[in-house]
């Protein structure tokens, strides 16, 4: 008797998902509970396993088509089992692009812009077969995959066996930010340089993946749905500095790193409660307050575009929460372990574009969310230090800090307020 493969709810509020991988082909055995394919939601892709062994005797749903949860992707049974030729109209695929539903799926291959062709999924006599998934980790990060040990169907590496062991690599530079001028989350050997990668050749004509689909998508859409203002001011982050260099050892024996990205969270929280209009949605029925603080910061992947994991109830933590939440998401965005519940509900977004020597930008608000904060790069700098009859020039570690926001709910002076809040926090920080 055949096994219908559903379309499976990946998170409280995630609904619907795009199917960015299939690792077997019509007609290929499978092995109960053996990774089938890649669900990709919000960015976050996520392996599904086989409900039951068999073989893969259709394939309704092709790569890059989103889905509702609930709906029939495929259906595993017995050689020569009859399948019917389409699933329900009621579990119809809502394609994401003009490809459409094919019956036939070919074999998966390698994407073409950063993966040399052994990457490509085979039959290997030494470790057995070696899905697309594993490959391009393996390749990314130069595994050999004859030290992972495997833990699928008959030793099988799987996807978790290469993350972990990719975890367990002790990293030659610090992996995250870098004092007063790493990004939030990116790592440092694409910051500073690191081992050539192989690009694409000119000429050549890279596929959109799932990821680069969604963030046109969404940016777009976020272009043409609110009307885009930002305004920038300029902060002192001397007693921030001063700060982070008295505590992060303190931090340390808690096993937490202690960046700036913490304190640009506290600041951000401390001016969302006190200008709360920033922390809203907008609705056809009216400006949506929302009661919690959930903090976005946007990471980048590289090449692959970005994502933004969430900092649940960031108005109930402390400064070395903040800062064990940012090095867990950090760690969990490079190990490619997010959850899609990781970065959903956002109420507020902080971007870091300061990492290759930006001042300021212009960054795009993350929809339905008012606003978003753009954090440049931290450099030294000559000021005027103002006093009574006596000013004077000093150094001080300035950064430019920008307010894009949604002209529909919030006006200048409210945005104004907000930054001048957060600028006030980081300046005054004891």
């Amino acid at each position: 008797m055949s096994t219908q493969v559903i379309m499976p709810q990946l998170g409280e509020s995630v609904v619907e998902g795009t199917v960015s991988k299939w690792l077997k082909a019509e007609g290929q055995p499978i092995s109960e509970f053996e990774p089938l394919l890649e669900i990709n939601t919000d960015k976050v892709d996520t392996e599904i396993p086989a409900p039951a062994s068999g073989i893969l005797l259709r394939v309704f749903i092709a790569e890059g088509q989103t889905v509702q949860a609930g709906t029939i992707l495929g259906v595993i049974g017995e050689a020569g089992e009859p399948v019917p030729e389409a699933p329900p109209a009621s579990t119809a695929a809502h394609p994401t692009s003009p490809r459409p539903a094919v019956a036939e799926m070919p074999s998966p291959a390698p994407e073409p812009v950063r993966e040399p062709a052994p990457a490509a999924a085979s039959a290997r006599p030494d470790l057995g077969f070696i899905s697309p998934v594993v490959a391009k980790i393996a390749a990314e990060h130069r595994i050999d995959l004859s030290l992972v040990k495997g833990s699928g169907a008959g030793g099988r590496i799987t996807k978790k066996d290469v993350l972990a062991y990719v975890g367990s690599i002790p990293a030659a530079v610090p992996a995250w930010e870098q004092p007063a001028s790493g990004e939030l989350f990116r790592p440092s050997e694409e910051v500073f340089g690191g081992p050539p990668k192989a690009g694409p050749a000119p000429g050549d004509v890279i596929p959109h993946n799932a990821v680069r689909r969604q963030i046109a998508e969404h940016m777009i859409r976020s272009r043409r749905t609110s009307p885009h203002v930002t305004t920038v001011m300029e902060a002192d982050l001397s007693r921030v500095v001063a700060h982070r260099q008295a505590h992060k050892e303190i931090f340390a024996r808690d096993g937490v790193d202690l960046t700036y990205s913490a304190y640009f969270v506290i600041a951000s929280v401390a001016a969302l409660k006190a200008v709360p209009w920033v922390n809203a949605s907008w609705t056809d029925e009216g400006v949506v307050l929302h009661r919690q603080v959930h903090v976005g910061m946007a990471v980048s992947l590289g090449d692959e575009g970005l994502i933004v994991p969430v900092i649940k109830n960031a108005d109930q933590l402390s400064l070395l929460a903040v800062a064990a939440a940012i090095k867990d998401l950090a760690n969990r965005a490079r190990s490619r372990k997010l959850k899609p519940d990781d970065v959903q509900g956002g109420t507020f977004t902080i971007t870091n574009h300061g990492v290759s020597g930006s001042l300021f930008a212009t960054p795009i608000i993350n929809q339905p969310q008012a606003a978003i904060l753009g954090v440049g790069k931290m450099q030294k700098r000559v000021v005027v230090i103002e006093s009574p009859g006596d000013d004077a020039f000093a150094i001080r570690p300035m950064a430019y800090l920008t307010l894009t926001f949604d002209h529909r709910m919030l006006d200048g002076a409210v945005a104004d307020r907000f930054l001048s809040v957060v600028v006030e926090r980081l300046e005054t920080w004891s």
